[in-house]
C-alpha cells in the first residue's frame, strides 16, 4: 500500500473525527437551550457542626486515685424496749386448766428488741483520721465502725452531728491516712459527669457515675431541707450509700450523698448530695466546739410567684419576700419591713426564696449581711446585723367565727371587722377577718380566721379599704394576711397572691 493512500485515509478519519464533534456539540447545546435550567439552591448546605460531646468517659484512673479514702461505715444502734406482753398460752383456751398458769407470766416484764445494725458511707478529710458521713447515718448508735479498702476496721469516735444540715463528723485513731480534695461546688454545671463511692446494701467501694441534673434544689423532708440547697444528679444511689463522697471529673469532693426520691427506697433516678462547701462548715465546727452556730435576721419568707413579682413591679420572679418581720429581731432593728423582696446578700443573687436560709445561717452571728431589697419602684441596700439562731416551734392557723360577713366576689372571699374583744383574742391590729374562701381565694390558699392586714402593699383598715384596693389592682392582689395560733401563743404573716375572677 502506497503512502499516499495511507495519507489520504488518515485525512478522512480525522474530518469525520471532526464533523461527529461539530454535531455532537450542536446537539448537546440545542438539548441546553431546550432543556430546563437546574433549579438554584437558596442556600449552600451548612457544614457539619463540631461534636460537643465525644465519646464516654473513662472513670479508672479517678476511681484508683480517690477510692482508698472512701470508707464503708457501719452501725450498732440502740436496743428499743417496748412494752411487756404476755407469753400465752398458743394451744390453749379458756376451758384449759393450764391458761391460769401462762397468765400469771403475762405482762410481768418489758423485754429489748435485738441491736439493730446499719450501714452507710463516708470519706475521709484529715490523715489523722477526721471523716464526714451523714448524721442519719449514726444517729442512735452505740458503735460505730469504720472500715478501709484495705480491710482495716477501726472503732470510731462521733465528734458531733449536726440535723439541721445531715451533717456528721467521726474520729479514728490512725495515721498517715488517704484523703480526698475539696472541691467547689458553686463551679458545677447541669450537665457534668460526677461519680459516687459508697456502700450501697453494703456491697463495699461500689462505684456508680452520672451528670449533674440540676443545683440549688429544696427538698422537703428530712432534717435538712431548711439549710441545704441540694445538688441533684441521676447517679445512682441506694441505702448505703449515704454519707459518701460525690466527685467532680477532677477527682475532688464537690458533695456528700444523702438522700433520694423513691417511692420504692430504692434508686429512681434522683439523688441529692449536699455541697460539701456546706459540709465543711460544719465540719470545722464540730470540730473545734461539737457544734453548730447558724444565723438568722428574723423573717418569715416565701417563693415570689409570677403573680406576686407582677403585682410589686418586679421585673421577672426573683428573690425571697419577706411576709413577716419579727418584732425587736435584727431585720426589724434595720428597717426590713414585710412585702420586701430580698433581692441578693453580700451581693449573692436570691433566685429561689429557698436560697436564702441557707446564706444566712452561714454567716457567723454578730456580723453584718448586705441585703439589697426591693421595695418599689426601685431598690435599696439595707444592712442587718446576723443574731444567733435558734429553734423556733412552727405555729399554725387559727379560726373565728362573728359577725355577718362581706363577700368579695371577684376574689371569691368572705370577710368581716373585727371587735375589739376579737382582735385581742387575735392577737391582731389588723381589722378584717376572713370567715369564707371559695374559688381564687381558695386555689390561692387563703383560710378562714385570718386576719387581713394590707393588699398590694396599701394598708387595709376595714372591709371597704379592702374592696377598694381589690378594684385598683390588675390581674392579681397580694394580701398580708395573719393567722395566730393560741396553743402556741404565737401569730404568723405571710404574702398570698389572688388571682382575680
Amino acid at each position: 500500500m502506497s503512502h499516499e493512500f495511507i495519507a489520504r485515509r488518515l485525512v478522512g478519519v480525522v474530518l469525520a473525527a471532526a464533523l461527529l464533534s461539530a454535531c455532537t456539540s450542536q446537539v448537546s447545546t440545542a438539548a441546553a437551550a431546550t432543556a430546563p435550567a437546574p433549579a438554584v439552591s437558596e442556600a449552600a448546605a451548612p457544614a457539619p457542626a463540631t461534636p460537643l460531646v465525644r465519646g464516654l468517659p473513662d472513670f479508672a484512673n479517678l476511681v484508683a486515685q480517690v477510692g482508698p479514702a472512701v470508707v464503708n461505715v457501719t452501725v450498732v444502734e440502740k436496743r428499743q424496749r417496748v412494752p411487756a406482753q404476755g407469753l400465752g398460752n398458743p394451744f390453749s383456751d379458756d376451758n384449759d386448766p393450764f391458761s391460769d398458769f401462762f397468765r400469771q407470766f403475762q405482762n410481768r416484764q418489758p423485754r429489748d428488741l435485738p441491736p439493730e445494725e446499719g450501714i452507710g458511707s463516708g470519706f475521709i478529710v484529715s490523715a489523722d483520721g477526721y471523716i464526714l458521713t451523714n448524721t442519719h447515718v449514726v444517729d442512735n448508735a452505740t458503735r460505730v465502725t469504720v472500715r478501709l479498702t484495705d480491710r482495716r476496721e477501726f472503732q470510731a469516735k462521733v465528734i458531733g452531728t449536726d440535723d439541721k444540715s445531715d451533717v456528721a463528723l467521726l474520729k479514728i485513731e490512725a495515721k498517715n491516712l488517704p484523703t480526698v480534695r475539696i472541691g467547689d461546688p458553686g463551679k458545677l454545671r447541669p450537665g457534668e459527669w460526677v461519680v459516687a463511692i459508697g456502700s450501697p446494701f453494703n456491697f463495699q467501694n461500689s462505684v456508680t457515675a452520672g451528670i449533674v441534673s440540676a443545683l440549688g434544689r429544696e427538698v422537703r423532708g428530712g432534717s435538712a431541707y431548711n439549710y441545704v440547697n441540694f445538688i441533684q444528679t441521676d447517679v445512682a444511689v441506694n441505702p448505703g450509700n449515704s454519707g459518701g463522697p460525690l466527685f467532680n471529673m477532677n477527682g475532688e469532693v464537690v458533695g456528700i450523698n444523702s438522700q433520694i426520691y423513691s417511692n420504692t427506697g430504692s434508686y429512681a433516678g434522683l439523688s441529692f448530695a449536699i455541697p460539701i462547701d456546706i459540709a465543711n462548715n460544719v465540719r470545722q465546727q464540730l470540730a473545734a466546739t461539737g457544734h453548730v452556730t447558724r444565723g438568722r435576721i428574723g423573717v418569715s419568707i416565701q417563693q415570689v410567684t409570677a403573680a406576686l413579682a407582677e403585682s410589686f413591679g418586679l421585673d421577672r420572679p426573683r428573690g425571697a419576700a419577706v411576709s413577716s418581720v419579727d418584732t425587736g429581731g435584727p431585720a426589724d432593728k434595720a428597717g426590713l419591713k414585710p412585702e420586701d423582696i430580698i433581692l441578693s446578700v453580700n451581693g449573692r443573687k436570691i433566685e429561689q426564696s429557698s436560697e436564702l436560709p441557707a446564706i444566712i445561717a452561714g454567716i457567723k452571728p454578730g456580723n453584718e449581711a448586705d441585703l439589697e431589697v426591693w421595695r418599689g419602684p426601685g431598690t435599696r441596700h439595707i444592712g442587718v446585723v446576723v443574731e444567733e439562731l435558734k429553734d423556733k416551734a412552727s405555729v399554725t392557723r387559727s379560726a373565728s367565727g362573728g359577725k355577718e360577713s362581706d363577700k368579695l366576689d371577684a376574689l371569691g372571699l368572705s370577710v368581716r371587722e373585727l371587735t375589739a374583744a376579737e382582735k385581742a383574742q387575735l392577737h391582731t391590729t389588723g381589722n378584717v377577718v376572713i370567715t369564707e374562701t371559695d374559688g381564687p381565694s381558695a386555689e390561692a390558699g387563703l383560710r378562714a380566721g385570718e386576719v387581713v392586714l394590707g393588699a398590694n402593699r396599701t394598708r387595709v383598715n376595714s372591709v371597704a379599704e379592702l374592696r377598694e384596693a381589690v378594684r385598683k389592682a390588675g390581674h392579681s392582689v397580694a394580701l398580708l394576711v395573719q393567722s395566730y395560733d393560741p396553743g402556741q401563743g404565737q401569730s404568723q404573716q405571710r404574702i398570698v397572691t389572688v388571682q382575680i375572677d
